[in-house]
């Protein structure tokens, strides 16, 4: 029988100590990005480097554990994230060769002509569907790549991309986050729904507003008001409403498609008295020539490929049609060296007892290679390339550079998830975790901005929850806070580091061709992170002292 290690959570019996080596890693990472300019690449495997380094020599690890979990995490990025960024970009590239992107910025640029109700449209509304549907970066990727093609700068483009891309992750991917929060605290899901329904739509109202103003200051919000008023109250009305009353399943595939059907139904009695003009520079794409020019024809082909898309990633979301396709091959493996060798201990998990013994770390890799998201991208990419016109060997030829395009920011997730992987398997997450659990009264905070920390690390709301979720609940116990809200409150806190993430900047650069400035991404939505989840985790503090908690669960 193997030996099984206990994770320690203050190696160095000082807590500060502990803390300032267990943060080192995403130090290194974020300041080779963001302040040294080190291609992100390359910065990723530094910290990565780092990261083993911590996990063998502050935490002693055994090595076998440390080379396992780097394995699994790398694999991890690969399949199933780098799975969809590969063939995402794919398609996009599909559709930019045979010119169809075109179209659609003209079809566009005729139904929302200005640029900002464009990206509260695009980045906010069509965004939240495609993050409903998949998540994992899929919003990110489509969003930007179409805002690019409608003339806004890379750096705009990404940007705005990831700030709208917040109001919807908690629920995203058919509520997995809410799925997965509920199965590592125990707590009922629809009470974990509700109580997230009832922190998120204040945001998911304001984003709108907020993304407008990082694009074009306060002025030109102002100016498009009533867009990002229709957008944002639709879709957090519906948030509610459905996660309250219904469950987290379908929460953003019902907000999203009130949201566009509101901004849609007001484009046709109002728009703005002065169209904003976007900022042109090399990189910007040509002025387009008239939208009446397009023929309805034109218009409906260009649009394959995204309806197909869209229709292919509804589909292999829904539970039934993945289970299925689960049941035809899907073949997991355990992780040889770390698979139940690693055990967390109290107060990250429950004290022990005879009835609940500790519980060890499973290391299962699923290659759950048909119902992956980026299968169903992929079988989407390929019918639309036949239905545009397209022949076996020039969709192969366009696939083989595709992969070659994107082979950095493959590299990339691969060693940001396997950093992720030995944090979390060393334990040093655990310490970060519990240096920011242990501010007494100002927990409900601190704790909502650990939910923050662990997207930004993780790059998952899911994984977040995951990883903090036990901690949220024995934390909330110890401080006369209600577990229900706690746990609700990693997950809604979350959703704002979902910008700050390695992998969602990686996703965003290559969608719009801006590999190797993820530095200037990072910097210019790293405020509007910071901002948003502090004032998330002001909300939720007011929730556990001010706000009576009885008008606040469900019961």
């Amino acid at each position: 029988m193997e030996f099984v290690w206990p994770q320690n959570y203050d190696p160095l019996n000082n807590a500060l100590l502990s803390t300032v080596l267990a943060s080192l890693p995403i130090l290194v990472l974020l300041g080779s990005i963001a302040i040294f300019h080190i291609r992100i690449h390359l910065a990723a495997v530094f910290g990565l480097l780092v990261a083993i380094a911590v996990a063998l020599f502050v935490y002693n690890m055994p090595t076998t554990a440390v080379a396992a979990s780097t394995l699994y995490g790398g694999a991890y990025g690969l399949f199933p994230i780098g799975w969809i960024v590969l063939n995402l970009i794919f398609l996009y590239q599909l559709t930019v060769d045979k010119g169809l992107f075109t179209i659609i910025r003209m079809h566009l640029s005729n139904i929302a002509p200005d640029p900002r109700v464009q990206v509260i449209l695009i980045a906010y509304a069509f965004g939240a569907f495609f993050e409903g549907a998949a998540g994992f970066g899929t919003p990110v990727a489509i969003t930007a790549a179409i805002l690019i093609q409608l003339g806004f700068r890379p750096l705009a483009a990404c940007g705005l991309a990831l700030i709208a891309n917040t109001a919807p992750v908690a629920f995203g991917a058919l509520g997995t986050p809410i799925i997965a929060l509920s199965a590592v605290t125990g707590i009922d899901i629809l009470k974990l729904s509700a109580m997230v329904g009832r922190q998120l739509p204040i945001f998911s109202f304001i984003v709108p507003f907020w993304v407008i103003w990082a694009m074009a200051g306060f002025r030109g919000m102002i100016s498009v008001w009533p867009a990002a008023f229709v957008a944002g109250f639709s879709f957090a009305l519906t948030q509610f409403l459905v996660s309250n009353y219904h469950g987290p399943w379908l929460v953003d595939i019902f907000a999203s498609i009130a949201s566009i059907i509101s901004i849609i139904v007001l484009l046709k009695f109002w728009q703005p008295k002065k169209i904003w003009q976007l900022e042109k520079d090399e990189n910007s794409l040509i002025m387009q020539p008239d939208p009446q020019n397009v023929v309805t024809k034109d218009i409906v082909r260009a649009w394959t490929p995204w309806v197909i898309l869209t229709l292919f990633i509804f589909a292999w979301g829904i539970p039934t049609v993945k289970n299925h396709l689960n049941s035809i091959s899907a073949p997991q493996y355990e992780v040889s060296y770390l698979h139940n060798l690693v055990k967390r201990s109290p107060p990250i998990a429950p004290i022990p007892t005879l009835e609940k013994p500790a519980k060890t770390e499973e290391a299962i890799f699923k290659l759950n290679w048909i119902s992956a998201t980026g299968t169903g991208i992929l079988l989407a990419a390929i019918l639309a390339g036949f239905a545009i016109g397209y022949s076996i060997k020039e969709m192969l030829k366009i696939y083989f550079q595709t992969l070659w395009r994107v082979r950095f920011s493959l590299i990339t997730i691969a060693a940001m998830l396997a950093l992720g992987y030995v944090t979390k398997y060393s334990g040093a997450d655990a310490t970060l975790g519990l240096a920011l659990a242990k501010t007494g009264v100002l927990y409900p905070f601190f704790g909502t901005m650990l939910g923050w920390l662990g997207v930004a690390l993780t790059g998952s709301d899911t994984a977040s929850n995951v990883l903090f979720g036990s901690l949220q609940t024995i934390t909330a116990k110890q401080t006369d806070v209600s577990p229900i809200l706690m746990a609700s409150a990693n997950s809604s806190g979350g959703v704002m580091g979902k910008m700050v993430d390695a992998q969602s900047i990686v996703v965003a650069s290559t969608a719009t061709n801006w590999y190797g400035h993820e530095g200037k991404i990072l910097r210019y939505v790293f405020f509007h992170s910071i901002a948003l989840a502090a004032l998330v985790g002001l909300f939720v503090f007011l929730q556990a002292y001010v706000i009576p908690f009885s008008n606040m669960v469900v019961k």
